[in-house]
Formats: structure tokens, C-alpha cells, sequence
């Protein structure tokens, strides 16, 4: 199947992610408070939105209408989350003794390269747009599964975790876009498969870069690089 196959592919970035300082932080309760919110004002204020449309453009480019209604409700529930999760860690932020995260926050280079990168894939075919969409959805999937079985029982942010990781919606929603790109892989040609698979290793890499710019804190406002590294 061709999503166990970008799975695989994609498996020591991953590994990477999971074990990045900034999720073992979030897990031990060890994390800079400063980073949790940069990430949020990251993931909220830009990411988020940015994928909702680009799945509303793979939406629109697919003539499947289950599919089509499959990826459409992706791209509401993506952009109805930001909100969500920013009001979330805003009202917990007394309790976890950080800052409220700015609604204004401009992008830091990572979240710059991570929706041009989603974007181009959008705009450049159905192929390389699902495979920029999975990995955003598999890496999330499988770092919330290890926060739950990981986190330690003392960590400041359980109530964090409490608001971030999914419900039952979002596993259902992961195995259907699996299933939607098993189906596209099965009667895909050779070249639509290798371009499947570029776009979700430049995917998975972004989700890598924006724990490290999550951690490290480069200055929003910074010059975007010529070409996105993920």
C-alpha cells in the first residue's frame, strides 16, 4: 500500500520528531514555557489555516465526491482548530506560568517554509498535494500517541495535553485520507508515486524543522529563505 510505503519512508524522520527535545519537554513537563507558546502562535496563527486551504485545494481537485467530501471536512476541522487551541493554551497560561500567546505573532522561517512548501504542493498537482498533507497528518497522529503513552504524570502541561491531543474524529480522519492515498496509489503511474513520495519527505522534514524552531526561537519577521529547506 502506498501510504505503509511513505510511512516507511519517512520512519527516521519521524523517530527524529518523537524524540526532538521539544516534544520530550512537553512530555516530562521540562519544556521552556516560551517555546509551548511559540509553537502555538506558530501552528495556530499560520500553519493551521494554511493547510485548511490546501486541503480545500486537493478537494477541489479530486472527482471522487466521497473523497471530495472527505478532504473538505479536513480542510474545516484544520482552520476550525487554531482557534480552538489558541483560546485553549490563552486560558491555561496563568496556571502553566507562561505568557498568553500574541494572536498578532508574525511567522518564523520554519512556519514561512513549511505553507510555502504545503502550498506549492497544492498548486502543483493532486499527487504532490496529498503527499505535502499526510505526513501533517501521520507525524501528528503518532507524536500525540506518544504523549499519551509517554508523558510523565507529574508534567506542568497535562492540562495542555489535556486540550492538544485529538479525539476519536482525528484517528478516523487519518486512516480515511490512508485509505483515500492507497486508492490513488493503486492505479497511480510510476512518475505520480515518486511525486507522491517527494512532497510527503519535504512534508515530513518540515514537521522537523518547526520543533526546532519551536525550541531554538528564531525572531518572527526574519528573512525567508530563497528556497524552503523542507
Amino acid at each position: 500500500m502506498l501510504s505503509d510505503d511513505l510511512a516507511e519512508l519517512a520512519a527516521p524522520v519521524l523517530r527524529e520528531v518523537l524524540d526532538h527535545p521539544f516534544w520530550a519537554g512537553l512530555r516530562r513537563g521540562t519544556l521552556p514555557g516560551e517555546a509551548l507558546v511559540r509553537f502555538v502562535e506558530q501552528d495556530t496563527g499560520h500553519l493551521l489555516p494554511c493547510y485548511g486551504r490546501a486541503f480545500a485545494r486537493c478537494a477541489a481537485g479530486t472527482a471522487d465526491d466521497t473523497d471530495f467530501v472527505l478532504l473538505s471536512r479536513c480542510a474545516v476541522e484544520t482552520l476550525a482548530s487554531g482557534p480552538r487551541l489558541w483560546t485553549a493554551l490563552a486560558g491555561l497560561a496563568p496556571a502553566l506560568g507562561v505568557r498568553r500567546p500574541d494572536p498578532g505573532a508574525g511567522p518564523h522561517h520554519a512556519a514561512r517554509a513549511q505553507c510555502a512548501t504545503v502550498t506549492a504542493a497544492a498548486a502543483t498537482s493532486w499527487a504532490a498535494g496529498i503527499g505535502a498533507l499526510l505526513p501533517f497528518m501521520l507525524f501528528h497522529l503518532e507524536v500525540c500517541r506518544d504523549l499519551r503513552a509517554r508523558h510523565l504524570p507529574d508534567s506542568r502541561y497535562l492540562p495542555w495535553l489535556a486540550a492538544y491531543l485529538p479525539g476519536d474524529g482525528a484517528v478516523h480522519a487519518v486512516h480515511a485520507v490512508r485509505e483515500l492515498t492507497d486508492r490513488f496509489g493503486a492505479t497511480a503511474s510510476p512518475v505520480e508515486t515518486a511525486e507522491t513520495a517527494d512532497w510527503f519527505l519535504r512534508g515530513a522534514r518540515c514537521e522537523l524543522a518547526l520543533a526546532d524552531a519551536a525550541l531554538d526561537g528564531p525572531a518572527p519577521g526574519s528573512a525567508a529563505p530563497a528556497q524552503p529547506p523542507c
